[in-house]
């Protein structure tokens, strides 16, 4: 190949690079290479079918436009590399499912059956998984049935069918049973043939830095986009530009390919603030479904397997049915609360050889009650009530606009942020647009000012705080 074709090549790559930026260029483009030009054809080769695809899909036309300049005829082919050497272990094997028998369970432990473990092989790149989480150990009420049906029957789907649901998007308060579901999906992948991969946002973020730094980031994403399905699990965490770019990237690959993608997070997509706005369009156009906090009946019934549960491994163990709706009446509203306070009983039951009645029990979870409290307001709540009170939009309260129709909801909303929730002033500062803590800190003196000399004020605040805490 001559050299006018080489340095041809290099102004195509530079004038690329120019227009779709680095971060996406060093995406999709560092391993693209001129395989060769015949009459008016220009070859260029990759070194997988999923970047063909890619490529072929997103960039053909820029590609041809750009050769066009350089050549007028010009027409860009893309083919995949078929000889090409490589170091042993330099492309890490494509993710899956791997079923094992679990160890067997100790003598005390019964006639149980041994729980399958799911874990997620390659590299070290899956999350791990709890054996305990199935739906088969899944508690049923008013407020999960639909996420758990939606679950279900995605996790059921076949081997090659397409996707149930793309994405399947659960949002609920923590504690509420969003990871128990995931796990779920994941566990019952390989029993359909289906090749899952797990991955909390943290991990999702540590696999694409450590990528980067190993100079390995292309494999990391062909691993991603080789699999059935891709299970996120706290998308609010997922941080930083270049990581949010490449899960949108993958988020795209995946789905315009036909892979089921499924992803939890505490809210839903249009109050990720962290995330684009095209990140949060394509979530919002799938299913997604909230998970309500958990009614008595429901805690009551997630009360009694989890005894159950416990009593397995301390024989003996039982609280009475007086005590358990004690419990699922005064402690809290979601499964971790309601963890907390079945512990409580069965350490003061082993250690203090103490009968449990009404009450022990009311001694024992008596900071549990008082702690449930102010944990129910949300800030979300709070700029939905505000925004529809002052006939904003939430998206005006979040917004850098000054007028002021919208500074005084702004602020009253982040005084009663303050006062209603257990939030710092720089979390709340970023949940209202990214704003520093002395914005948030002067909002709250403000209002708190306005409060004492102007009696409006105080009534409207005074409504709002009522309808929040409904």
């Amino acid at each position: 190949m001559n050299g006018g074709a080489r340095e041809a090549w290099e102004r195509v790559r530079r004038r690329l690079r120019a227009e779709i930026g680095e971060e996406v260029y060093s995406s999709w483009f560092p391993r693209i290479e001129l395989d060769d030009i015949h009459g008016g054809t220009v070859r260029l080769s990759v070194p997988t079918r999923f970047l063909k695809t890619w490529i072929q899909q997103h960039y053909i036309e820029r590609l041809n436009a750009l050769w066009q300049g350089e050549m007028p005829d010009a027409r860009v082919d893309i083919i995949v590399r078929t000889a090409v050497l490589r170091s042993p272990g330099a492309t890490a094997a494509p993710m899956r499912a791997v079923v094992r028998p679990a160890p067997q369970p100790a003598a005390s432990e019964g006639s149980r059956a041994a729980p399958i473990i799911v874990e997620s092989v390659s590299s070290g790149t899956g999350s791990p998984l709890d054996p305990r989480l199935t739906f088969n150990t899944y508690r049923l009420g008013s407020s999960n049935r639909l996420a758990h049906a939606a679950a279900l029957k995605l996790a059921e789907a076949p081997a090659g069918s397409g996707p149930v649901f793309n994405p399947l998007y659960l949002h609920a308060a923590v504690g509420l049973g969003k990871t128990h579901l995931l796990q779920a999906i994941t566990a019952a992948g390989p029993e359909h043939g289906r090749r899952v991969v797990y991955l909390t946002a943290e991990r999702f973020m540590y696999g694409f830095v450590q990528a980067l730094k190993n100079q390995s980031s292309l494999a990391f994403k062909e691993q991603l986009r080789g699999i059935d399905t891709l299970v996120i699990d706290d998308l609010q965490f997922l941080q930083g530009k270049t990581v949010q770019q490449e899960f949108c990237h993958t988020l795209n690959a995946l789905m315009d390919s036909g892979r089921q993608v499924v992803i939890a997070a505490d809210r839903p997509p249009a109050e990720l603030d962290a995330l684009e706005e095209r990140v949060r369009s394509r979530l919002a156009g799938g299913l997604v479904v909230e998970i309500a906090p958990l009614d008595e009946e429901l805690r009551l019934d997630i009360l009694s397997a989890r005894v159950n549960a416990l009593a397995q491994g301390h024989p003996g163990f039982n609280v009475p049915a007086d005590v358990l709706s004690f419990i699922a009446r005064n402690c809290g509203q979601n499964g971790r609360d309601l963890d907390g306070a079945l512990n409580r009983l069965l350490a003061h039951n082993q250690l203090t050889s103490s009968a449990i009645t009404l009450e022990m029990a009311e001694t024992a979870v008596r900071d549990l009650v008082r702690s449930t409290e102010p944990k129910r307001v949300r800030v979300d709540d709070i700029l939905r009530i505000v925004a529809k009170h002052y006939n904003v939009t939430r998206a005006d309260i979040l917004s850098q606009r000054r007028t002021a129709n919208v500074v005084k909801p702004r602020q009253v909303a982040m005084y009663l942020a303050k006062t209603l929730t257990l939030r710092s002033l720089p979390e709340i500062g970023r949940r209202f647009g990214g704003r520093d803590h002395t914005t948030v800190l002067h909002a709250v003196r403000k209002i708190e000012n306005l409060v004492g000399s102007d009696r409006a004020l105080a009534d409207e605040v005074e409504t709002l705080k009522r309808l929040v805490n409904e």
